[in-house]
């Protein structure tokens, strides 16, 4: 039995970004990897386990080890492929089902239990992912590995605040992740909900724009018809409701997305929104959608607790809601091949001209490889157009 040298493996080196131009379909824009992004709850991530996750075709297996420390590595074994989120954690080392190689949590392989000293040199290792955790959520860095210690997570002040307490949501929708910053963004959709919030008239008050964000503020009327008791619970108007005006403001800073909602003559939001839509497809016409809903604390002790599941149910419709029609614009594209939304609004064309710039263009074949790059076409092995071809520098 040898252990292995951990100096004897390496990483893959992410592909340049290239900025798509301003006509290029936005559904064919995947997410930038240099971005910390959630791909996992932290509680389903138990000790001694490792579960399967994927980023746009990437498949990556997280595990905790004895430790308690989160691991993130690529999901195959380097010797037959075979997907290692089916291993064995054996105390913060991951082991293959299969023929049992070890791997450390930077996916250095560290041990072939049947290799002698005199048998070949072993292959390389699989790539280790930079892996955070925050906010009960485990964050992998799916880009270049040399930018994740000077990218920040996301910054969220009111998880941590007593005066909020915070209901998560993880939910796989069937679309591009763009469809739902639009959705969220986009207010004036809000008959889609009259059942559940009656008839609101949602106001522009006005639109931020950014290189790398965009930003709307809407008043919004609550104008008739029954509204649900969890919406009023959430908005802080007790059970019997209010026709107080609510100012919401919503912001997609590239990647994430957030929305606070104040009621009339509040001093803080009533709650805050951060969500994320992580593509799981190479193609990324499969995202899985994280929230974390913080909502704030009446001044009555154990009332949000009462309210909780009035909360949820109502969050957990509109949701439904959203993703039927979300899902609906996915299957749309799928059959007409290209995007032929007729978009009037100028907040989501300033949203759609962000999403492009901050993305990077998927290609026809939309296959990613293991070092974050676009795949599909083998690359000219000189460097200039035409020249002999060569494999993708980051394939075993």
């Amino acid at each position: 039995m040898t252990e292995i040298d951990p100096g004897e493996a390496t990483s893959t080196a992410p592909a340049a970004h290239r900025e798509p131009s301003d006509d290029v379909d936005l559904r064919r824009v995947g997410l930038h990897p240099d971005f910390w992004y959630p791909v996992a709850l932290s509680r389903r991530v138990r000790t001694g386990r490792v579960r399967a996750t994927t980023f746009a075709g990437q498949r990556i297996a997280v595990y905790r080890g004895a430790s308690g420390a989160v691991h993130a590595v690529e999901d195959r074994c380097a010797h037959r492929q075979v997907p290692l989120s089916m291993g064995v954690v054996e105390g913060d080392t991951l082991r293959c089902c299969y023929h049992a190689w070890a791997y450390r949590g930077d996916g250095r392989i560290s041990q072939i239990p049947y290799l002698a000293k005199g048998d070949g040199r072993p292959p390389r290792g699989v790539r280790g992912y930079p892996v955070r955790e925050a906010y009960g959520l485990v964050f992998v860095f799916p880009g270049d590995p040399a930018k994740a210690a000077a990218t920040p997570l996301p910054h969220l002040p009111a998880f941590h605040s007593p005066a909020y307490r915070t209901m998560t949501f993880s939910r796989t929708v069937r679309c591009h992740y763009s469809f739902l910053h639009e959705n969220l963004l986009d207010m004036n959709h809000q008959f889609l909900h009259r059942g559940v919030v009656g008839r609101l008239r949602p106001e522009l008050l006005d639109r931020r724009t950014t290189a790398d964000s965009v930003e709307a503020r809407y008043l919004f009327t609550h104008a008739g018809g029954k509204r649900n008791r969890g919406a009023n619970l959430l908005a802080g108007e007790g059970i019997g409701g209010s026709d107080s005006s609510d100012v919401m403001t919503i912001r997609t800073a590239y990647p994430y997305q957030t929305l606070d909602l104040v009621p009339q003559d509040a001093r803080q939001p009533a709650f805050r929104l951060w969500a994320a839509y992580v593509p799981e497809d190479a193609e990324q016409r499969t995202c899985h959608a994280y929230g974390l809903l913080m909502i704030a604390r009446p001044r009555i002790p154990g009332a949000l607790g009462l309210a909780w599941p009035f909360i949820r149910r109502f969050t957990e419709r509109v949701f439904a809601e959203d993703r039927m029609a979300v899902e609906a614009e996915q299957r749309a594209w799928d059959e007409q091949g290209e995007d032929r939304n007729h978009e009037i609004f100028p907040l989501i064309l300033d949203l759609r001209a962000v999403l492009r710039a901050n993305g990077v263009p998927l290609g026809p074949r939309a296959a990613v490889c293991a070092g974050g790059a676009r795949c599909g076409q083998d690359l000219p092995s000189d460097g200039r157009p035409g020249g002999p071809a060569a494999p993708c520098p980051t394939a075993r």
